[in-house]
């Protein structure tokens, strides 16, 4: 309980930094304030009773989160005794972050400041920024592939419909899919598209060739023609930009 009062705290005073940062010589980059933008979040429906050991687990797991975001952009945990009193929990940071150390814990302490205040006493939570993903629930998920859509979102279509721009896009997005490709994040450029698809890191890279493959599927058939598009499934993205004609285009190198 007492972490996530100073979770919720700790928000608070990132915002108050951020607003002192603009009046004096520091000042964020424009990619590291991307990187803390709110993609989407959820909280399950069952609760915890009050200084439970669940509550005690969940509050051991949210410190060992934080802790581990300062060393490396992927972890997960397992804490507490079956059947009532398990936690399992992740954070995973995109692997191009400006300073990717600094970066990662700062958007795991935003992620985490962001579920103190939109999930109090639920049993799980996930949030997606920017820069990085949080989640953890009482029931187990590691290693379980996830395809149930968590946000869709498509721009406007090509004023001129343009025909070469969508195949810039398929070509960029075959890229990403490319066989053999064995990274978790990917990321391809063809003339002005740009694209970028990360996996959850408990994913084997077989399950991220199958998630990213309906992730991808989906962006077409759902965006069409349109010059951006996002497709957030449970365990894995896709995301495409035409032109710098959405914020993806800041990130990708």
């Amino acid at each position: 309980m007492e972490l996530r009062r100073s979770i919720t705290l700790l928000l608070h005073l990132m915002k108050s930094l951020i607003v002192f940062a603009t009046l004096t010589t520091f000042a964020f980059t424009s990619a590291s304030t991307d990187t803390f933008n709110f993609v989407y979040g959820g909280c399950a429906r069952i609760t915890y009773a009050p200084n439970s050991p669940y509550e005690s687990n969940l509050d051991a797991l949210l410190t060992s989160l934080v802790n581990s975001a300062m060393y490396t952009s992927f972890n997960k945990f397992t804490l507490g005794s079956p059947p009532n009193d398990v936690v399992y929990g992740l954070y995973q940071c995109r692997p191009d972050l400006p300073n990717p150390k600094r970066d990662c814990f700062a958007c795991v302490q935003r992620a985490l400041s962001q579920l103190g205040v939109l999930c109090v006493d639920s049993c799980g939570g996930a949030v997606q920024l920017e820069g990085c993903f949080v989640k953890y629930d009482n029931a187990t998920f590691l290693g379980v592939e996830d395809k149930a859509v968590a946000v869709r979102k498509c721009g406007p279509p090509s004023q001129e419909n343009n025909a070469d721009e969508l195949a810039r896009r398929d070509e960029v997005l075959s890229y990403l899919l490319a066989s053999g490709t064995t990274e978790l994040f990917r990321a391809g450029r063809a003339r002005n598209v740009q694209g970028v698809g990360q996996c959850v890191g408990d994913l084997s890279v077989a399950q991220c060739q199958d998630c990213l493959g309906e992730a991808t599927g989906r962006l077409k058939t759902d965006c069409g023609p349109a010059r951006w598009g996002d497709m957030f499934l449970g365990k894995c993205y896709v995301r495409y930009s035409t032109a710098g004609d959405h914020s993806l285009g800041s990130h990708v190198k």
